[in-house]
């Protein structure tokens, strides 16, 4: 027996260890998306797994299994899922948490350009509109986040201005 023969023995025998080590990497490739889709892709393949501890020599079945396991949390289990984590008290994104959020300017924002410090990082800024000016080491607040770029306005004591909704 050469030592090919010896390895694809193995595997035909042990076909859930590579179900396994499949929902292993589907599970921990999950940690970088944590969108939910590929932890129900492990699921999927970890009841393959199972399929062929109980049926070894039926491989079709063991991947109709992975496949419907997959497909079936997909659709039901993902969604609600998601939607349980978005609706939980307390739940913001990361953006979201920076509006309110206080800081300085570290160079002259106006309407087109300036940087600020909010939470210890340095963002792009801009005001919110044409005549104000927010020079170097002033204190601002957070009025929205505009994509890689925020939106600030002066913080001047005893002055608030609405803030908009972080919803949606």
């Amino acid at each position: 027996m050469t030592p090919q023969e010896g390895l694809f023995g193995w595997v035909g025998g042990h076909l859930w260890a590579l179900w396994g080590i499949l929902a292993l990497l589907l599970a921990t490739l999950e940690l970088a998306t944590l969108d939910l889709t590929l932890l129900m892709l492990a699921l999927g393949a970890l009841a393959g797994g199972l399929t062929s501890v109980v049926l070894p020599e039926m491989y079709w079945a063991q991947v109709l299994v992975a496949l419907g396991t997959a497909v079936a949390l997909q659709t039901m289990a993902r969604p609600s899922l998601l939607k349980r984590l978005d609706t939980a008290p307390g739940y913001r994104s990361s953006l979201g948490k920076l509006v309110g959020s206080e800081g300085v300017a570290t160079q002259r924002i106006t309407r087109t350009e300036g940087e600020a410090k909010v939470n210890g990082e340095a963002w792009s800024a801009r005001t919110m509109s044409g005549d104000i000016v927010i020079e170097a080491g002033a204190d601002l607040e957070v009025y929205e986040v505009d994509g890689p770029i925020l939106v600030v306005y002066p913080v001047e004591r005893g002055e608030l201005l609405p803030r908009p909704s972080i919803e949606g």
